[in-house]
């Protein structure tokens, strides 16, 4: 992806409640920048962005066009619908392995969980396991682009940055919700 210049940008954050804790999303006027459970900015720091000297926002009960659209897909993902969340468009620097991993990501079906073997596969890479599990792990966009859906080959968790326990209740409730429809 393109340089998109986030030194210099505006940007603005919004945090809401969710069935997991806050959930904060931090935007420009066109695309989601990171996100993640927390209800403070110092989750921003797990990753090398240049929006750190950025003007950052609390928008408060006035949100932006795009920060309204992210926290409606936020509410309709926790009422089981992962639709609106696809929706929502998301920017991160991006070498064109990294970009072909969140691309397949992205089309990993609600309810459903893919290896990291799976997911570079998909990406093109076939062995490019530890790779696609380093795409996951720096992912700024959680649950924008479901890298909670990624599993190891024998079955169990692997990491996520906001904790196991957050990366289980997804893939319980996803489960849970796909059972039911």
């Amino acid at each position: 992806m393109s340089q998109k210049g986030l030194a210099m940008a505006e940007l603005f954050y919004h945090t809401m409640a969710s069935q997991d804790g806050p959930f904060t999303v931090v935007a420009d006027d066109d695309d989601v920048i990171a996100s993640g459970w927390t209800d403070d900015l110092d989750f921003l720091m797990h990753w090398d962005l240049p929006l750190r000297s950025s003007v950052i926002q609390r928008t408060g009960t006035n949100l932006t066009p795009l920060l309204r659209k992210a926290a409606d897909a936020v509410a309709a993902y926790y009422d089981g619908d992962d639709q609106p969340v696809r929706q929502v468009p998301v920017w991160q620097q991006s070498t064109p392995f990294q970009t072909r991993t969140r691309h397949a990501l992205a089309v990993v079906p609600y309810g459903k969980c893919i290896s990291y073997t799976d997911l570079a596969n998909a990406a093109g890479s076939p062995n490019g396991a530890r790779a696609a599990a380093a795409v996951c792990a720096n992912n700024h966009t959680a649950l924008f682009i479901p890298c909670h859906r990624v599993i190891r080959g024998d079955g169990t968790l692997g990491g996520f940055l906001y904790g196991l326990e957050i990366k289980q209740q997804l893939l319980d409730r996803e489960a849970g919700i796909t059972q039911q429809g």
